[in-house]
């Protein structure tokens, strides 16, 4: 369109002809008579070529319409009174409305040529012509198209009118009608209003202006948001300048909140569309706060979705979201700008329903962004930001919402529950979940199992596990649903070989639900479904291969634990046999099938104890497990006449005795454990033994109400062992290999039978029985206590056989592996029961008392105990002691063991074993060799923790016994244990390495947390005990070890010792572990109770003034933060006692500490995440201060002075230590970069390699010596590169960032790169002075990292050298120092083969070539005058001296050095450094 603002002097109108007017007013000399000036107008029109007819039709116009327009433009310009006189004529003739609408009209349907039309492109009188049209425009107001649907567009005069202003080739004065279409627009009614807005592109042009019009718009939108919808598609179409764009973006932004609902996806289409690089943050934040489009009333949308067809809510948000997908599709900009503004979004309330629908979108619309919309998606779930409760408001009443965007969720369900993290999986399952229950056709809930099935034959443990954990919560809750969707998962059973134990007890779960309600539906449904798992079942347990058989174990009692459900009524046909008689069936099945094999026998009874835990079984399956336990007396009881053996035989040549007698001469019978270990063909029946008495335990629980009253004797039994004769030297050495192998047997089943004894018994302590009395109790408890005394004694013998005759511990469980296991791959055939005791004199005849007693223990009960369900995960032991899992129990736990007495209690090593010396073994040190084989005891379950609240007073001489303290010990490690099970380091073990025993389910966190709370008094208690016992030393009660031992029935061993500071100082050990782990576990955070309660059994006296005067505000007593400066403050007085005993104590003090340090930290983070600011300044305060009082401690401790008796074996093996506290030390410093520069330049090059008689420790470091002197080389090193690394961060982000910097911010930047490169180049020349090659290799790795990172800052140098150009030149040259040391290193290194170095040499070559060649274009591209030399080295050693006989000259002749001192030639030849 053109605009005519200056027309030729031709067109130009009169002087007397005003713009302003509507149109003109006729001169006097123009006759009066309307109709006079009507003939006139007629006449110019027929001489122009138009006929103005009067009949109905419109006016013919010529058929050249150009020709037409000049004819007029030439007569009406060049005379005034006829352009006056013509436009009087027209103005009379349109008034009336018929001759109006001709003239409007065109002859021609669809094509805009009518009389007005063409009048309008006539200069001279366009601007009067459209003010008379827009002054006529409203007399056709009443027309409404809402009550007139039939009326037709050449009928409407009102969007008639609108139609001649569009698309004119020129505007002659466009702002002066652009003024008066806003004045009529204003005053327009709704419909006419929209169309002239929707028109105004066409009608106004492109004029470099619009700011008037944007302005009324904005006006008129705010009094009525209904126009919304063509003001936006004005707004696309209208010619804007950049801050016209910005007002209008900013308009569209206000209106998101009022707008309605159908209007949106307009509103959003626009926005996104007209994002820039420099608003679309600003756009998509404001959709993300103000959109609400789903799951703002789910109860509505549910019940939307009852009635038929879509509802206009629906449409509207279906809209929406195909608005938001085809914007994001148009412009890929905006994708990435979603995702930075979703991935920085840190508090879990910043987090919308939106999000999740801008990433699911994002992720629908193609591969680019999926695997970033994953990873960030990933991040939020796990990060708690995306939780269940967004996603149920996104798919939960929205079915047709998520109807087209299916396959993205279920896409990205498979991608959490494929990933590592349980958070991520557990949510994947949750949308799995939702899928399903939302979705009820067949072909959407295939599509989800489909997607299971697949990760169930993924073979990752984890993605199986959380795939038939889905499929399991399915079948519990919609088993009739999958019934008829069966053939689909049907197939999980023909793989079963590859499934871990846990794994397939989810699968016969699935198949149990299944199976289970098919017994009631539909025979064609049921039948099969039935059929075919009891089948497979049946075929397994009677399987020949063990592998085999386990999985029939598991799926037959899996099956029992559903039909034999008392809670689960069912409906049979008469033909079918109950659900209670299929179920014994299944189990003598079972039975039979694995009598001769122990170790599925074994699974049996496990499995059926954890049945019978967890579920109360139909009365018909109880009585035939009460029968079956009967048996438990005949097997491995004996009777006893007056508490004594009735005779003294020897087995396989091996005296024995009893051991360990409570009840003394009033007990009945004793445990027949040598007995039965010497039988060839009935040892294996001991490796039942326990999982058998787990189950009749069980039992008798169930029947009695509780209470273990029927079989009480069994705690207080004396066991028949080898004599104590056997472990003396000269007994242990006259044994043959086969006896030491049967009292290794005998040691080994004792100890597992007192941990069930323990496992069985603390349930009666454990809780509240009323059948039980307060009597019976008191002295369950104290058998409990020496019961736990037998087994400490036990297990140390057991340590010691070992190490004396190594052999492999037979399994007593089955732990979770799977099925192809090596555990279960030789069968080891077990004789008839009937047969077994043929061997044994004593069991010839039985007396009517044992006939007795077996009815005694033979009752039954009905009671659950759901706290058998945990298993300590022992097999991480096995890694500490291979090197391969490092933590805090691991780094003190060779030197604890002997922490003052090591060289007289220490445990023997193999040699000593051998030999007639005396062979001494501590009760309290960890048995290193049996901790190899713990995974195959059986686990202590949790009630067994209640132990270290008793303590026995009685027959003591002092109030709280250190004789006790090893008791409380084992208990300690066992807890320790279940720790590092609930908190497994992932990077080194893999999954299967966290097993449990078959037949027991894991507990979770918040249980264990929720139990071990009544413990944790208790365990300050025991901590405080050992920290007095401690400081008192092995001068008191030293016989009080042994008198407690006689007591409890332990043998007489001479060689049985026992060490106070040792085992108070491994007590200490322990709880501090325990204490830290339990602190930094992430559900502690999580549970402020379980956190209080924690920090609060740590709590001194009173907290020293000095620790909260520096915080403001002061932290309330009873407060978090308070509470943690608590905790901090007691183990810091642990930490200044234990540096007068023990360095390992101190250490393990220290690394405590710390752990408060990080939790306190993660506490902060989380009250930050949720919002909870309101203590978050006085906790920032105690965090600070904690900091800084923990860089103080780390100081204390190394700058302490330790005596050998103190170091425990001096420096040996404690390299990892003292990098750790090095570490605290230096991070937690006021300033680190000073710190680093101190040590390393002033400090570590004072020390030696070579040792002195008097020690030199004038540098204050005791802890630094010869023997640390590479941890301390290494660390430093560590630490410089951290710094740089955080600095080289900072440079980059100053260069990006377009704002000024202040020119100090420059000077302190490159001031701390100075001090990096000062520690690097004192670091590597100490070199010079150390010639053990490990110095040399780090020099060289580090060196070589140091100058990598460096190389990001030559773009910051290169930016500021005109400012700075001395400083910078100063620190290049000083950093040559260290590539020159680092060149003849690696020069020396290849001539030597030094292989140590060698592996290093590539990587680091390469950084200091790329150095090289940055400094060169550094200088040269900035004329500051600076010279720059580059050539070939000389060769020389690290002293400086040349070498002359150049035995390395082919690798010499490529060592390339620069040099900044030297004069440039810049027609010197540049020789370019091939190796670095």
């Amino acid at each position: 369109m053109v605009f005519l603002h200056q027309q030729k002097s031709s067109l130009k109108r009169d002087s007397s002809s005003s713009s302003k007017s509507t149109f003109p007013v006729p001169p006097s000399k123009i006759p009066k008579s309307v109709d006079s000036e009507i003939e006139k107008m007629v006449s110019i029109l027929a001489d122009a070529g138009c006929t103005l007819m009067y009949h109905s039709g419109p006016p013919c116009l010529p058929s050249d319409p150009n020709k037409f327009r000049r004819h007029l433009t030439n007569l009406l310009s060049h005379d005034s009174s006829l352009r006056s006189h013509f436009l009087v004529g027209f103005s009379s003739y349109v008034q009336s409305p018929k001759n109006f609408t001709r003239v409007l009209s065109s002859l021609s349907p669809g094509r805009s040529d009518s009389l007005v039309r063409q009048l309008l492109l006539v200069p001279c009188i366009q601007l009067d012509l459209m003010h008379m049209l827009l002054e006529k425009l409203p007399e056709y107001f009443d027309v409404n198209p809402e009550t007139h649907t039939s009326l037709s567009f050449e009928e409407d005069v009102g969007r008639l009118i609108i139609s001649q202003f569009r698309w004119l080739d020129f505007l002659v004065d466009p702002k002066s009608f652009t003024e008066k279409l806003m004045e009529v627009l204003c005053i327009c009614p709704l419909h006419l209003k929209k169309e002239i807005i929707g028109s105004l592109p066409e009608i106004i042009g492109d004029q470099s202006n619009n700011k008037s019009v944007i302005d009324s718009l904005q006006q008129m939108l705010s009094e009525d948001s209904a126009i919304i919808v063509p003001v936006l598609d004005s707004f696309s179409n209208l010619n804007l300048d950049d801050e016209l764009q910005e007002q209008v973006v900013t308009i569209a932004l206000s209106c998101i909140r009022t707008i309605d609902a159908e209007h949106m996806p307009y509103l959003l289409r626009f926005l996104l569309l007209s994002a820039t690089q420099s608003n679309v943050r600003r756009i998509i934040s404001h959709i993300r706060q103000h959109l609400k489009f789903v799951g703002v009333s789910n109860s509505r949308a549910s019940q939307q979705n009852k009635l038929k067809g879509k509802s206009l809510v629906d449409n509207s948000e279906a809209s929406i979201l195909d608005a938001l997908r085809s914007s994001l599709r148009f412009k890929n900009m905006l994708c990435q700008e979603i995702l930075k503004e979703i991935d920085g979004l840190k508090k879990p309330q910043d987090h919308k329903v939106i999000d999740i629908w801008l990433l699911v979108l994002m992720y629908m619309n193609g591969d680019p962004l999926r695997k970033s919309v994953s990873k960030i998606f990933k991040k939020k779930v796990i990060e708690d930001c995306i939780h269940n409760v967004m996603l149920d408001q996104c798919i939960h009443g929205n079915k047709e919402l998520v109807q087209d965007h299916f396959p993205s969720f279920l896409s990205l369900s498979e991608y959490l529950l494929a990933c590592k993290e349980q958070k991520a999986r557990e949510f994947g399952i949750h949308v799995y979940t939702c899928l399903f229950e939302e979705f009820t056709d067949t072909y959407s809930r295939q599509e989800v199992l489909g997607a299971l099935i697949t990760h169930v034959g993924s073979g990752v443990s984890f993605e199986v596990s959380s795939a038939l954990e889905t499929m399991a919560l399915l079948a519990s809750e919609y088993a009739r649903e999958l019934i008829p969707l069966s053939s689909h998962i049907n197939g999980i059973l023909d793989y079963l070989e590859g499934y871990s134990a846990q794994n397939l007890h989810k699968v016969y779960e699935v198949f149990s639900c299944l199976a289970l309600s098919a017994r009631t539906s539909a025979p064609c449904y049921g039948t099969s479904i039935a059929n075919e798992l009891l089948m497979v079942v049946r075929k397994q347990v009677s399987h020949s291969e063990l592998k085999y058989k386990k999985m029939g174990l598991i799926g037959a009692l899996k099956i029992v634990s559903y039909l034999g459900d008392a809670s689960i009524v069912t409906s049979t046909s008469p033909s079918q046999k109950s659900n209670a008689e299929e179920a014994v069936e299944l189990l003598k099945t079972s039975l039979n099938c694995c009598k001769q094999l122990y170790l599925p026998l074994t699974l049996f009874y496990d499995e059926l104890t954890a049945i019978l835990n967890s579920r109360t079984l139909q009365p018909e399956i109880i009585e035939w497990i009460v029968k079956h336990v009967g048996e438990f007396e005949s097997i491995y009881l004996s009777d006893l006449e007056g508490g004594q053996l009735s005779s003294k035989d020897s087995f396989c040549g091996i005296e024995g005795e009893l051991w360990m007698n409570l009840d003394g001469d009033i007990s009945p019978i004793c445990l027949n454990i040598l007995p039965l270990a010497s039988s060839s063909s009935q040892s294996a029946s001991l490796q039942v033994l326990h999982a058998n008495f787990l189950l009749l335990s069980t039992v008798e629980r169930l029947t009695n109400q509780g209470s273990l009253g029927g079989i009480d004797a069994l705690l207080g039994c004396p066991l028949h062992l080898p004599s104590s004769k056997c472990f003396s030297v000269a007994g242990w050495q006259s044994l043959t290999e086969k006896q030491k192998q049967i009292v290794t047997l005998s040691l080994y089943h004792a100890a597992n039978w007192i941990r069930e004894l323990l496992n069985a018994f603390c349930t009666q302590v454990a809780g509240r029985l009323e059948c039980i009395s307060q009597t019976t109790k008191q002295e369950i408890i104290a058998k409990l206590l020496k019961r736990v005394r037998n087994l400490v004694v036990l297990e140390s013998l057991l340590n010691y056989a070992i190490k004396c005759c190594p052999q492999s511990l037979p399994d007593v469980h089955l732990h979770v592996e799977k099925c192809g296991s090596s555990l279960l791959s030789k069968p080891n055939n077990m004789g008839h029961m009937e047969k077994k005791n043929e061997h044994i004199k004593t069991y010839d005849s039985a007396s009517q008392d044992k006939k007795r007693r077996h009815k005694k223990i033979s009752k039954a009960s009905t009671i659950s105990d759901t706290n058998c369900k945990l298993r300590q995960p022992t097999i991480l032991d096995v890694l500490r002691k291979s090197g391969n899992l490092t933590s805090q129990g691991v780094l003190t736990e060779d030197a604890l063991s002997t922490v003052s007495n090591s060289s007289k209690f220490g445990s023997v090593d193999e040699t000593s074993c051998g030999s007639n010396e005396p062979v001494i073994v501590e009760v309290s040190a960890l048995a290193k060799v049996l901790e190899t084989q713990r995974f195959k005891f059986r686990p202590l379950l949790f009630p067994c923790l209640s132990i270290l609240t008793f303590s026995k007073n009685q027959d003591s001489c002092c109030s709280d016994p250190a004789a006790e303290l090893p008791l409380y010990l084992y208990l300690l490690r066992d807890l320790h244990y279940k720790l590092d099970y609930f908190s497994p380091p992932s990077k080194l073990l893999s999954p299967r390495f966290f097993s449990i025993p078959a037949g027991f389910t894991r507990m979770t966190v918040e249980k264990f947390l929720s139990e071990v709370k009544s413990v944790l008094p208790y365990l300050r208690k025991h901590f405080d005990s050992a920290v007095t016992l401690l400081k008192e030393g092995d001068e008191t009660c030293e016989d009080h070890w042994k008198v407690q031992s006689a007591i409890t029935g332990n043998p007489d061993i001479p060689n049985l010792m026992f060490s106070k500071s040792s085992v108070s100082s491994l007590v200490i050990k322990e709880v501090l572990n325990c204490f830290s782990k339990m602190l930094n576990l992430p559900e502690a955070q999580k549970d402020k109770s379980v956190l209080s309660d924690l920090l609060q059994s740590f709590q001194p006296i009173e907290i020293p003034a000095s620790v909260i005067s520096d915080i403001q505000p002061i932290p309330l007593p009873g407060t978090i933060d308070y509470l943690y400066l608590g905790a901090f403050s007691f183990l810091e007085g642990v930490l200044n006692i234990a540096c007068s005993f023990s360095f390992m104590l101190a250490s393990e003090s220290l690394l405590t500490l710390e752990s408060i340090v990080i939790s306190l930290q993660k506490f902060l983070d989380t009250l930050e995440g949720n919002g909870k600011s309101t203590h978050s300044k006085s906790i920032e305060g105690s965090l600070h201060v904690l900091h800084k009082r923990l860089g103080t401690s780390a100081q204390n401790l190394l700058q302490c002075k330790w005596d050998n008796e103190s170091l425990e074996n001096g420096w040996k093996n404690k390299g990892d230590i003292v990098q750790k506290i090095l570490w605290i030390y230096l991070e937690h410093s006021k300033s680190t970069c000073d710190l680093l520069h101190e040590l390393a330049c002033s400090i570590l090059p004072q020390v030696t390699l070579h040792r002195t008689i008097i020690e030199d420790n004038h540098h204050g470091f005791p802890t630094l010596c010869p023997a640390t002197l590479f941890v301390w080389y290494r660390v430093l090193h560590e630490v410089n590169l951290s710094i740089l690394n955080k600095l080289m961060k900072e440079v980059v982000h100053l260069e990006r960032c377009k704002t000024a910097v202040r020119p100090e911010t420059i000077q302190s930047h490159l001031m701390k790169m100075h001090k990096c490169v000062n520690v690097v180049v004192s670091l590597v020349s100490m070199c010079r002075n150390h010639e053990k090659v490990t110095v040399h290799g780090m020099a060289v790795k580090y060196g070589g990292k140091f100058v990598d990172f460096f190389l990001k800052s030559f773009d910051f140098l290169q930016a500021h050298f005109q400012t700075h150009n001395e400083t910078i030149i100063q620190l290049l040259k000083e950093l040559q120092k260290a590539t020159r040391t680092i060149q003849i290193l690696c020069s020396e290194a290849k001539g030597l083969k030094q292989t140590v170095i060698t592996s290093k040499i590539p990587a680091t070559k390469r950084s200091m070539e790329r150095f090289l060649f940055r400094v060169k274009a550094l200088l040269h591209t900035k004329s500051s005058g600076c010279t720059f030399w580059m050539g070939n080295l000389k060769h020389k050693d690290l002293m400086g001296q040349v070498v002359s006989s150049q035995a390395y000259v082919d690798h010499l002749s490529n060592n390339v050095e620069e040099d900044l001192e030297g004069a440039v030639h810049e027609d010197q030849p540049i020789s370019p450094a091939s190796e670095h």
